[in-house]
């Protein structure tokens, strides 16, 4: 089995991760666009014509799924993607956990990156799955570009003050970028309220592993052995990780299999 991940940079890292957990043995794709990143400031038609060039040097690997591991591409170039690629190639989007966090009854936040933060794409996910729930959407400036930097002070500041904006009282935090998740525990101890109940966490990345599974019928088996392969391609070109990826754990995760079949 082989399972392609896309992104603009390495926000792709968790959902990469999550599948490197859950099927050890599977062969691994990871699509990345230094020469266009970032995807943010793109204005839509832009960001999918780059998200479809990306997609389709992963697809000429002749993987078995497609992950959007963004949440940006999710919004603007999903539709356009599975027209070019489906059903040949099954394309799985990025959506932000609010269902699962609207379950928890209590009051959340959903940190996001500013074009994302206030859209009408959250927003009807809010309306349709956080009914009666009080949710705050908190813009995250300059959190992702911080990640993508793997920049410590960078990454402290945008953490501080999108805490900063966060209401006391809320119980969850909802990851709605997925360049967030890889400072997740930073983020919990920065909105932890002294005395508060445990601050909940709601990523996507394992969720959207188990989906790609899902659709190709199979099972996670965490125990398989550990032979899977990594190919990463930056805006088409063969190459490695990103030295910032193997800042995170996630990245780390990924390392021994980077000279099996990257090119140097």
């Amino acid at each position: 089995m082989k399972i392609a991940l896309m992104d603009s940079g390495i926000g792709l890292l968790a959902a990469t991760a999550a599948v490197r957990r859950l099927r050890p043995d599977a062969d691994l794709v990871l699509s990345l666009d230094p020469d266009g990143m970032p995807w943010g400031p793109r204005t839509p038609q832009d960001l999918t014509a780059r998200a479809l060039a990306v997609a389709e040097a992963a697809a000429a690997h002749r993987p078995d799924a497609l992950i959007v591991g963004c949440n940006t591409a999710t919004v603007h170039a999903l539709t356009a993607l599975r027209a070019r690629l489906e059903p040949a190639l099954p394309v799985i989007g990025t959506v932000p956990a609010i269902k699962p966090a609207a379950a928890g009854g209590g009051p959340f936040a959903i940190w996001a990156t500013p074009a994302t933060t206030g859209s009408p794409y959250q927003r009807d996910l809010i309306d349709n799955f956080a009914g009666g729930v009080a949710v705050t959407e908190v813009p995250c400036w300059g959190l992702a570009e911080a990640v993508e930097r793997a920049d410590e002070t960078a990454i402290d500041a945008a953490v501080a003050a999108a805490a900063g904006l966060t209401p006391d009282d809320v119980t969850t935090v909802v990851l709605g970028c997925t360049h967030y998740e890889l400072v997740g525990e930073r983020i919990r101890a920065a909105v932890q309220r002294p005395g508060g109940p445990p601050l909940a966490l709601h990523g996507s990345a394992g969720a959207v592993a188990a989906q790609a599974l899902r659709r190709l019928g199979e099972h996670p088996t965490p125990g398989a052995p550990a032979s899977g392969s990594l190919t990463t391609l930056l805006s088409g070109r063969e190459g490695t990780l990103p030295f910032a990826a193997l800042t995170y754990a996630e990245g780390r995760l990924l390392q021994p299999l980077a000279p099996a079949r990257t090119a140097q």
